[in-house]
């Protein structure tokens, strides 16, 4: 496979160019069919652009060279119920999402996980609410299921932040059984935070 093809179909991805990722990926293929990473990348990109037949098609194809790709099945099994759309993209996608910067973005753990069911459907990328109650911070999916919460110390100052004004975006940097990392980044701050 040509390493040049993989690495301007994942920078067009993290651009969220996904048409052009599509192409990437594809002229890609030509080289080496039953690359996995490449038939992963392409399932991304038609999920994306919200041709999900296309992106099981390349779940189910990844399936079949290696019954036990994780991404695959974890892909296949979220966008199962899915009806095509002109473009649903599933996630925050781009680089930006993911840039630190001092005082504006912070990467956290969270704690007390919640049901590994919805835990092992979570990917990287996805968007995520984070929910201010009186003595803690949890965070939740878009449709309000429990996720995790925030250690103490931060959601102290979030729920103060929060009353004050100020939002927050949260976004799955990484997620396993045990552990789920996200990007907290503030997307309003009231005057002299």
């Amino acid at each position: 496979m040509d390493p040049d093809l993989a690495q301007k179909a994942i920078l067009a991805a993290l651009k969220g160019e996904w048409e052009d990722a599509v192409k990437y990926n594809r002229s890609a293929l030509k080289d080496c069919p039953d690359d996995v990473q490449t038939l992963n990348r392409l399932a991304k990109a038609y999920r994306e652009l919200g041709k999900v037949k296309q992106a099981r098609y390349f779940c189910r194809k990844v399936i079949r060279i290696d019954p036990i790709d994780s991404i695959a099945l974890r892909n296949l099994e979220n966008w199962e119920n899915i009806k095509a759309s002109k473009r649903t993209p599933s996630c925050a996608s781009g680089a930006a999402n993911f840039i630190e910067e001092p005082g504006k973005t912070k990467l956290v753990s969270l704690l007390y996980l919640g049901d590994p069911g919805l835990i092992s459907k979570l990917s990287a990328g996805e968007e995520l609410i984070l929910s201010p109650h009186s003595h803690r911070v949890s965070v939740t999916t878009k449709d309000y299921k429990y996720v995790g919460r925030l250690p103490d110390d931060l959601s102290a100052r979030l729920r103060q932040y929060v009353k004050l004004g100020n939002s927050y975006r949260v976004i799955v940097k990484s997620v396993d059984q045990h552990n789920i990392v996200v990007f907290i980044t503030a997307l309003k701050k009231t005057p002299g935070f």
